[in-house]
């Protein structure tokens, strides 16, 4: 949940810029379109390249697209209370990757954890020790080696955060009924375990 981030822009570019060259134009014949829905910013992304396009496959499009639109919506909403709260999603993350594990972390297995490079999870661990959030200690045996856990106000600030996150994720998704809720996450979750296995070691 508290993994992965990205803005409008990168919904924006995905829709109109790498996703779109994905599609085929292979020269043979093509299929019958798929229907478009017409009242979401998509559709009128792939109308507009079926209009110079004709025999392009949008398929991918229709689907990727709508992920990283909804993503982006979604989290320029979640965000809100990251932000009066003075904290970045990054550093949320790490917070989070913490509290839900439930014991100490070194640094290298918090960026795992996040999908960060150890550069950047030492940049947001400073950060995050200079506002009395987390704490480090040595290793008794490698002097080499950090141990970072959540301090008090650490903790109590992820336990605030994560039920606004949660109502609010909530009520969004109160469109759907508990049956549509469960076959999305299934149909997400099938694809999610597909994509880790083909590039989640490339951190993408």
């Amino acid at each position: 949940m508290t993994a992965g981030s990205g803005g409008t822009g990168a919904a924006d570019g995905a829709v109109g810029g790498t996703v779109t060259g994905t599609g085929r134009l292979d020269g043979g014949p093509a299929g019958p379109p798929a229907p478009v829905n017409g009242g979401d910013t998509v559709a009128k992304v792939v109308r507009q390249w079926r209009a110079v396009h004709p025999g392009l496959d949008t398929g991918p499009m229709e689907i990727i697209g709508r992920v990283n639109r909804c993503a982006a919506l979604l989290q320029q909403a979640e965000d809100a209370p990251l932000r009066r709260a003075g904290l970045t999603r990054p550093e949320f993350d790490v917070l989070g990757t913490l509290r839900r594990t439930g014991h100490e972390l070194t640094p290298s297995e918090i960026a795992r954890e996040t999908f960060s490079s150890g550069a950047a999870v030492t940049k947001r661990l400073k950060q995050l020790s200079e506002r009395g959030l987390v704490e480090r200690r040595g290793d008794d045996r490698d002097r080499r080696v950090a141990h970072v856990r959540l301090t008090d106000a650490g903790r109590d600030l992820v336990d605030t955060i994560i039920p606004e996150q949660l109502g609010y994720e909530s009520a969004v998704l109160a469109g759907l009924d508990g049956a549509g809720q469960r076959a999305l996450a299934e149909l997400l979750g099938e694809l999610l375990i597909q994509l880790e296995g083909r590039l989640g070691s490339s951190h993408l």
